[in-house]
């Protein structure tokens, strides 16, 4: 009876179950549904908001889709290129509720690019979207947003900012407004910066920020005292090759580098190549002692009248009208006796020594703008010796630079870079002259400033050394005797040398301190003077007037020890 009784129980309970699932089943089906035609309603909507709005096209589409970059920074972490957040300002015409001329007036005042007629015809455009800012500050998108007109619209975006301004400038580049980069270091680490991998950690550049400041402020103020057309300046560690400082001015400000003259944007240092005088005389030099040409320090060459090499006159801008020794060759910058020198060298190992030097070849640096030298077609035996005292051969700043940091380091050349490295990373370089010679040349660098056309570069304490180069700037096949490149090219400390520093004048006017010269001793030797005095203790360079460079080997040439002086 049980049995019987029971099986009508399970049947029931089966029915009941079954009834339970298909209710879910059921249930499941509609939330589908209409998860479904939501789903289609979205979509629709989409493509009619695709379809039929007068949306932002191109560049402006992409805007707001800039992926971020990684932060530039200073060998110091100092920022110099970052990433923030910013605002699109853009209006919808046909949307405007408000009082068009109430907005035109308020928008006038608030971005004041457009006049209020612009305005007007913008808020009365046919169009559907207008864009009225791109690359705005929270601060703006606030004013506006208080017109309280809902016809005006909001769209986020990132923006890449400099916050040091025009400070190296033409190192750290720039990104245009669809937030691709275009040039400087910008654009040489464009992958890098770009790298998810890498975003969150800063590049650092071998820039230091306080030694640029120093470096733009005396030569703007050597720019504007003297009247030139523009300048260059460059700091170099002569051990790393990092370059520390690099100017080139007139410069611009990345945050908006179209308001800038377009001459303005190029960078000197690296891509304007010039004839730069009588620097070349501390390679040319350098070579004879090396190759054996010049084994000792009191030979004399003859530089008692100009010398004539076929229809070309060599003279000097200083004549002194006598046999010079080696030492006063430099330290009168006598072309003779350079031109004599070169002579004796000979063509081959002068093309050699230029080459070991990259002379043949842009600098080698991380920058996209790099200028190809000037090389002689034809090296005739005037042309030896021209190119021997920096006529006839055009190069860029930064190439003079990296050649005094081999002369001085002790002979080895190493690619300049403009990014920070580490003791392990720096290369191992190839050699260009012996140790033995890169001390003698220190000694004569040092000369040229404590007697010679350098005087104006010295600075108590720093032990500098250096060259003078003054050179006419070429022009319809000959040369302008009014229009003068003056470069001081300097090592300190001489007896442990440590950073180049390189002065350019493009165009100086000689002033009434300067007896109305422009030549590179007056112009050029006190920009590097009033530089070296500024970041020396920033570099860790103490001046130390016990100090000097020992002369062994000089003595009865022009040098004469201090206590011969009293």
């Amino acid at each position: 009876m049980t049995a019987l009784v029971a099986r009508p129980a399970r049947q029931r309970f089966a029915g009941q179950r079954e009834q339970a699932v298909a209710l879910v089943h059921f249930r499941l089906m509609v939330v589908m549904l209409m998860f479904a035609g939501i789903t289609a309603v979205i979509a629709l909507r989409l493509v009619m908001l695709w379809a039929f709005s007068d949306r932002p096209s191109g560049a402006d589409a992409l805007h707001g889709l800039v992926p971020p970059r990684a932060d530039l920074v200073d060998r110091n972490g100092v920022v110099l290129a970052g990433t923030i957040d910013a605002w699109k300002i853009a209006v919808h015409p046909q949307k405007i509720i408000g009082d068009r001329e109430a907005i035109a007036v308020r928008l006038a005042q608030l971005l004041p690019e457009r006049s209020l007629d612009v305005y007007r015809r913008i808020l009365h455009s046919p169009r559907k979207f207008i864009y009225l800012r791109h690359e705005a500050l929270p601060e703006l998108v606030q004013a506006v947003n208080a017109i309280g007109e809902p016809g005006i619209v909001f769209e986020r975006e990132t923006r890449r900012y400099y916050p040091q301004g025009s400070l190296a400038a033409h190192v750290v580049g720039w990104t245009d407004q669809d937030g691709k980069a275009a040039s400087g270091m910008e654009l040489s680490l464009d992958k890098r910066l770009l790298d998810p991998l890498r975003r969150n950690r800063a590049v650092a550049l071998s820039i230091d920020s306080r030694v640029q400041a120093a470096v733009e402020s005396e030569l703007m103020a050597a720019i504007t005292k003297f009247s030139a057309r523009a300048g260059t300046g460059i700091v170099l560690d002569v051990h790393t090759g990092e370059v520390i400082a690099m100017a080139s001015l007139p410069s611009f400000d990345p945050n908006a580098p179209a308001k800038a003259p377009i001459a303005n944007l190029a960078n000197q240092a690296t891509l304007s190549v010039y004839e730069l005088g009588s620097t070349f005389k501390v390679i040319t030099v350098a070579n004879a002692i090396d190759s054996g040409v010049v084994t000792d320090m009191h030979r004399r060459f003859d530089a008692t009248e100009p010398l004539h090499i076929g229809r070309f006159t060599i003279h000097d801008d200083h004549p002194q009208r006598r046999f010079l020794d080696v030492p006063e060759l430099l330290v009168y910058s006598s072309n003779i006796a350079t031109a004599r020198v070169a002579d004796e060298v000979g063509i081959d190992r002068t093309r050699a020594m230029f080459h070991k030097l990259g002379f043949d070849r842009p600098v080698d640096i991380e920058l996209g703008a790099r200028g190809r030298p000037l090389w002689p077609q034809f090296w005739a035996r005037v042309t030896n010796m021209t190119v021997a005292y920096g006529h006839g051969i055009a190069v860029t700043p930064l190439h003079l630079a990296n050649a005094y940091a081999s002369i001085a380091n002790g002979g080895i050349w190493r690619p300049a870079t403009l990014m920070r490295r580490d003791p392990d990373q720096i290369p191992s370089g190839r050699r260009v002259i012996s140790a033995a010679t890169s001390a003698r040349m220190r000694q004569l660098m040092r000369l040229v400033v404590m007697q010679g056309t350098g005087k104006n570069a010295e600075v108590a304490g720093f032990r500098i050394g250096g060259k003078t180069g003054t050179a006419e700037k070429p022009h319809g096949g000959g040369y302008q005797r009014n229009a003068l490149v003056s470069t001081f090219a300097a090592v300190f400390p001489m007896d442990a040398p440590r950073y180049v520093v390189v002065a350019m004048l493009d165009e100086p006017h000689g002033t009434v301190d300067t007896g109305g010269y422009a030549t590179a001793g007056m112009v050029a030797a006190p920009i590097v003077g009033k530089i070296v005095a500024r970041v020396g203790p920033l570099l860790g360079v103490i001046p130390d007037d016990r100090r000097e460079v020992d002369m062994t080997g000089l003595e009865n040439t022009i040098w004469k020890p201090k206590a011969d002086k009293h």
